[in-house]
């Protein structure tokens, strides 16, 4: 998933750790135990899922989904009399069936009897009775009629909410473990298996999925998919709307509201297959056949979701090319990196996004340069260590391999060490082998090796070893401070670090002009020399994170920056101006205030709204976000509006009521250290 500098996961909690142990964390592919995955109450080590089939009734005005579910599975041990699935407190199950064949070859079909057990606040277990017909490496098939209600995955949207105002809308987000109340399901990224899918909706809405087939059936009057390739259940998604295609490349289409079409194609027509192009040249054949982008509306609670075929983005990035274009290539990456192979379980999500952030840098080098990638890259850095003094070096969410306890959401692994420490660990192999293009060959080897399989650390560093034999012979696993085994299991920063100095003609006159913003006493005449209006939106986020960092400034320096660069900065992007309007807050700047107004009456998107309410409660002006919430809470999703409730909450601990109805999957964090500080990706 795309990354971006402030939270924007729902359910970013506290990460619980347990004692390292390795015979639950991994499983090479061949030979070893399988993984374990406490986040999953099903027993998919029990079977093998060979495909599901959905039939799915949308129904805006209630809001509700009616599903018909066919899963075509075969038990791999014998005497297994349960299947255990994963499911969701809102998913209400109607009815179970069971067809099979009998030895004489006649098919049956048995009504079946089942219980739903609690597991965890994310998740229920779904326990199945099997019929004793049922025989080990023989298929047989599960029918589940079902109707989700209020689940975490699915959300849908009043016509009010969406760009156009036009129509109602719906989409679903299964990362990480959401899904589960989509659909009943081995909810676990070990088990991948193909689908397909058949959505009946109300005339004049576009229904799309993670598919590499589609279509229309008149006769049917259904949209029906088919995705050829296994995928976790996580990659399957759904969206529905009034959505426009355009063509932007010979495999590639944008889909957005039409309001937002002609933007969306002006910005990206003709990139996207140069970066597809790329990626072939760096890491093998795009294998997924298309690759789709639809903008969602800015309730959607990430910057974007690598769903294959069709990637999810936010439609309110496009103001912010740069950012854009970051989010388009990392998502691409994911093509290889995350979908084709995927960790196998989410204690190593770094398995997908650090490849994926190796991989999305090398597009980015080979398509823009050096000098623009290592300006992204200490843009992304410099944040990474800013949440490394606000947790600590010994905090247990900078591992790698982060362990956590049963009943702990997985989301809430999702950090900058998963993609920045990640990469950092890959470039550091890179580095081993000496030679980036020989590096390029060893990961189009791994993909090669590895695809539409889920793999574990093991798998990829035995490989690696196998791949360059010399370096298996100077032992460069135990390299001294550098041990493969402490990049994976150690608390703090990455053990090593990139050259950077590439992007030396960019970063530099970030770094002189936030000295001389920082020194005493002010030179006007050097500041006035340095044009922001000329800088890459990476060079002034930069700049603005790092004045974000020495705050709180001086009130004779806040008036010479607004001065010099409010009025400039007002007229950039919204990634620029929630900065500016950031530094304006934590420094109480009141003349700038009417701006933060403006700005949250205009945005309504979870990346920009939590994080200045956060910075308001967090200071002086908790009146005006009560004030400004209360004039603007009606657009709002439900989900984000639960959140500032509860930030406001407590700030105010009785002044602010929170909604009594059932928590979605957009929950308040459950954390010591404030949202704005802990920068959570997508």
């Amino acid at each position: 998933m795309s990354d971006f500098q402030r939270p924007t996961l729902c359910c970013c909690r506290k990460v619980l750790s347990i004692p390292n142990n390795k015979s639950e964390n991994s499983m090479p592919a061949m030979g070893q135990s399988p993984p374990v995955d406490i986040a999953s109450a099903s027993n998919f080590h029990s079977f093998t899922l060979r495909h599901f089939h959905l039939s799915l009734q949308l129904n805006f005005r209630d809001k509700e989904m009616t599903g018909r579910q066919v899963l075509e599975l075969c038990s791999t041990k014998p005497d297994t009399r349960t299947l255990v699935l994963d499911t969701h407190q809102s998913l209400l199950i109607h009815s179970i069936d069971c067809k099979v064949h009998s030895a004489s070859g006649d098919q049956v079909c048995t009504s079946l009897t089942y219980r739903i057990d609690p597991f965890t606040d994310y998740g229920s277990s779904l326990n199945i009775s099997l019929p004793a017909a049922i025989r080990p490496q023989h298929t047989f098939q599960i029918i589940i009629r079902y109707k989700t209600t209020d689940g975490p995955a699915i959300w849908w949207l009043d016509s009010e909410l969406t760009c156009g105002n036009s129509k109602p809308f719906v989409f679903t987000q299964g990362h990480s473990v959401c899904n589960r109340s989509f659909f009943p399901c081995f909810d676990t990224p070990a088990v991948k298996c193909t689908y397909s899918a058949s959505v009946r909706v109300p005339e004049g809405v576009q229904v799309l999925m993670s598919a590499t087939r589609s279509a229309y059936s008149a006769h049917e009057k259904a949209f029906q998919f088919h995705m050829e390739y296994p995928v976790p259940a996580y990659l399957v998604a759904l969206v529905a709307g009034d959505l426009t295609p355009a063509d932007i490349g010979p495999r590639s289409r944008i889909w957005a509201e039409p309001c937002l079409l002609n933007a969306a194609v002006s910005k990206l027509s003709g990139l996207v297959e140069r970066w597809l192009t790329v990626a072939e040249s760096l890491f093998g054949p795009y294998m997924w056949g298309r690759y789709d982008i639809v903008f969602l509306p800015p309730s959607f609670p990430i910057v974007a979701m690598e769903n294959p075929c069709l990637t999810f983005i936010i439609s309110s990035i496009l103001e912010s090319s740069e950012f854009l274009v970051i989010d388009v290539i990392h998502e691409i990456a994911h093509g290889w990196f995350g979908n084709a192979v995927t960790n196998a379980t989410w204690e190593e999500m770094w398995l997908s996004e650090g490849l994926a952030t190796y991989a999305q840098r090398r597009i980015t080098t080979e398509a823009y340069g050096s000098a623009f990638t290592c300006l992204e890259t200490v843009f992304r850095l410099d944040a990474l260590h800013r949440q490394m003094r606000l947790l600590g070096d010994n905090n247990p969410v900078s591992k790698l391999q982060v362990k956590f306890e049963p009943g702990v959401n997985p989301s809430s692994l999702m950090n900058l060490f998963t993609y920045e420490k990640g990469y950092c660990f890959v470039s550091y192999l890179s580095q081993l082998c000496g030679d980036t293009k020989r590096f390029d060959s060893f990961l189009r080897a791994y993909i090669e090796k590895f695809k539409f399989t889920s793999v574990v650390a093991h798998d990829l560093l035995e490989f690696f070893l196998g791949f360059f034999p010399e370096l298996k012979e100077r032992c460069v696993a135990n390299r001294e401070g550098l041990e493969f085994e402490r990049w994976l299991n150690a608390c703090g920063p990455p053990l090593a670090e990139p050259d950077l100095s590439q992007g030396g003609s960019l970063t530099e006159p970030v770094e002189s002009l936030f000295r001389l913003w920082t020194s005493e006493p002010l030179d006007s005449a050097a500041i006035a020399q340095q044009d922001l209006s000329t800088w890459r939106t990476f060079q002034t986020v930069l700049f603005l994170d790092k004045l974000l960092d020495r705050s709180p400034l001086s009130h004779e320096v806040m008036t010479r920056l607004s001065r010099s660069y409010s009025t400039l900065l007002d007229s950039m992007n919204a990634e620029v101006r929630i900065r500016w309007l950031q530094i304006v807050v934590r420094n109480s700047y009141y003349p700038d205030l009417c701006k933060v107004r403006r700005f949250l009456e205009s945005h309504t998107s979870r990346m920009y709204t939590v994080p200045l309410y956060e910075d308001l409660c967090g200071g002086t002006m908790k009146s005006f976000a009560v004030e400004v919430f209360y004039q603007t809470q009606a657009r709002l999703h439900i989900n984000l509006r639960r959140t500032v409730q509860q930030i406001l909450a407590q700030t105010f601990s009785a002044f602010v009521t929170v909604p009594t109805a059932p928590p979605s999957g957009d929950r308040p964090p459950d954390t010591a250290i404030a949202l704005r500080d802990v920068n959570v990706l997508a």
